[in-house]
């Protein structure tokens, strides 16, 4: 699997933050973990030169480099960094390097600066105007990440890909969002995601906006669109909810949910159907700009994978699988 298909685990949504900086002068730390890849205005400057969207150090003119520490919303094995310099061409670094620490909640700015830092990635070129990807194999699971940057300049966001770590032991018996990206949940792959991306699917809160959902294209042959989840955890199922929020005049017209417990299976092996499917919830017509629940399931499992399948196609902004988990 691809590391950027994992969640984003320092993203802003999920309660990354960019807590220390040694420099930012022309443009601030919090940019870096902004949606988006960033924009670009003409024309548009503020009292210290031209307003960019990213976070862009002052010119060095003494020895040594510049870095930010950003602090993940969820703890986690790292597995691959996206340092993108979208935008920043004449202004970019000339190359970069990540260090990781896992250190307590609530670690002051005093306590990162003391912390012990893994190195993860090594000094690497970096091109202007683009996404740079970096594959990382983290055996241990960390809290903050340091980019350092080399020797000076702007990047417009930071990406860091990974897989949630979860002490399982201190939800035995609750009742979870099994799906939840806080709880390791991942939406392996879709049929289409033209106008929204599958991973909004399983992000925390309703969805503020339509753009925040998965949408599909507008089909115009025969089939439907479908999404695959893998829960953090296998677990017994007890309610499910597809929410259309915000989809009003492109939402499904119903939907199905099927299920597997294949959890040594690798991703192609789901995909292409290499494993037993059990249906679920049978095919059910959905209403727009609302959450639907079902609890009367027609397999609770234990299962490791549920599939999404909505005719023909169209928009769902959120999916939750409440369940509990169960020994692997």
């Amino acid at each position: 699997m691809d590391f950027t298909e994992l969640p984003d685990l320092a993203a802003a949504r999920l309660g990354g933050r960019a807590v220390l900086a040694n420099d930012e002068f022309f443009a601030p730390r919090a940019n870096l973990l902004k949606p988006g890849r960033g924009i670009f205005i003409p024309g548009k400057f503020t009292a210290r030169g031209k307003w960019m969207d990213g976070w862009e150090t002052r010119r060095r003119r003494t020895p040594g480099h510049d870095w930010c520490v950003v602090k993940l919303g969820l703890r986690g094995r790292l597995r691959g960094v996206d340092v993108d310099t979208n935008h920043f061409i004449g202004n970019f670094p000339e190359s970069c390097s990540i260090d990781a620490c896992d250190v307590p909640a609530g670690a002051t700015a005093t306590a990162l600066r003391r912390a012990r830092w893994t190195p993860l990635l090594s000094l690497r070129p970096l091109r202007g105007g683009s996404r740079n990807l970096f594959p990382l194999e983290a055996a241990q699971a960390f809290t903050h990440v340091r980019l350092n940057i080399y020797p000076d300049g702007g990047v417009a966001r930071l990406r860091v890909h990974g897989e949630v770590e979860v002490d399982w032991r201190r939800a035995s018996g609750k009742l979870l969002d099994l799906a939840a990206i806080g709880y390791g949940g991942v939406v392996l792959a879709v049929s289409d995601e033209h106008f929204g991306a599958k991973e909004n699917l399983l992000m925390p809160g309703r969805a503020p906006n339509m753009g925040d959902g998965w949408e599909t294209r507008r089909r115009r042959g025969p089939g439907h669109d479908w999404a695959i989840v893998k829960l953090g955890s296998s677990g017994r199922l007890e309610r499910i909810e597809v929410d259309t929020n915000h989809f009003k005049g492109n939402y499904p017209e119903s939907c199905q949910i099927e299920a597997c417990l294949a959890p040594g299976a690798t991703r192609n092996a789901i995909i292409d159907g290499e494993v037993a499917w059990s249906e679920v919830l049978p095919q059910t017509r959905l209403n727009q700009h609302k959450r639907h629940f079902f609890s009367k399931l027609a397999a609770r499992g234990p299962f490791s994978h549920l599939r999404l399948n909505i005719f023909p196609d169209g928009g769902v902004s959120r999916m939750r699988v409440h369940g509990r988990a169960v020994a692997p």
